[in-house]
């Protein structure tokens, strides 16, 4: 099966301090993966990867079998990769639509040099999505003015616009509830879906209610555990025990 994404041997060191070591990891079409581990275990670092904001110091990334090199944020957006930040990144003087479309505002025409801006179908296009979601999040309301489940659904819409292949999500539940994400993930906000969590009390509910996989970073290093026991590497367990580095490093 092809791999929609594909980590080799992704390491990074910040001067003299190894944030992750030889990371080896893959997601399939249409999965549900979990990045887990404790503070200071390297799943930012390895998420900003990802995204473009970090250069990995050795490894590759591949992007369905096609080898690609990011440098900033933007180059990981064009092969198609959103996040989803735990602070959600939202600006709070702006609407709810103006979110939305942050940086990517539609326009209807320009003449010369000056592009005038669609606000209605920018406005039309955020209902429909929030809809999607079951938010009763309003495209012209205040960031400012929403409830903490709203302002992820206008997050969550954000990613919906360029159709992403991936969507990093950064401790989703930390302001929404687990059957919010659920529904999200199943109403197409992400054809596949990499989902970041700290260890807590909660995550053994939220592994069997989205997750497929887990990977376990553990001082940089990865375990991997399926969530369903499943024999992987010719070892069987499950997540649990992944979380508690019960497993040697396997690539996935």
């Amino acid at each position: 099966m092809e791999s929609v994404l594909k980590l080799e041997n992704i390491s990074k060191n910040f001067g003299g301090v190894e944030a992750l070591s030889d990371v080896d990891m893959s997601l399939q079409k249409g999965e549900c993966l979990g990045l887990m581990g404790d503070n200071g275990a390297g799943k930012s670092t390895l998420i900003k990867i990802i995204a473009g904001n970090y250069l990995p110091t050795t490894g590759k990334i591949f992007i369905h079998n096609n080898q690609v090199y990011f440098n900033k944020p933007i180059d990981a957006q064009k092969k198609g990769i959103e996040v989803v930040y735990q602070d959600l990144a939202l600006c709070d003087n702006l609407s709810a639509y103006e979110n939305v479309f942050l940086g990517r505002w539609l326009s209807k025409f320009r003449i010369g040099p000056f592009k005038f801006v669609d606000f209605k179908k920018m406005q039309e296009t955020s209902h429909e999505l929030f809809q999607e979601l079951k938010s009763d999040t309003r495209p012209k309301q205040l960031v400012k003015t929403l409830s903490g489940g709203q302002k992820q659904a206008v997050a969550l819409s954000r990613t919906r616009l360029s159709n992403p292949d991936i969507v990093i999500m950064d401790e989703p539940t930390a302001a929404i509830s687990v059957k919010q994400v659920t529904e999200g993930v199943a109403r197409g906000v992400a054809k596949y879906v990499q989902i970041n969590y700290k260890l807590s009390n909660k995550t053994s509910n939220e592994i069997n209610s989205i997750l497929r996989k887990v990977v376990s970073l553990d001082e940089g290093t990865a375990n991997f555990a399926d969530v369903q026991g499943y024999d992987v590497g010719g070892k069987t367990g499950t997540a649990q025990q992944a979380i508690k580095g019960g497993y040697s490093k396997v690539k996935i």
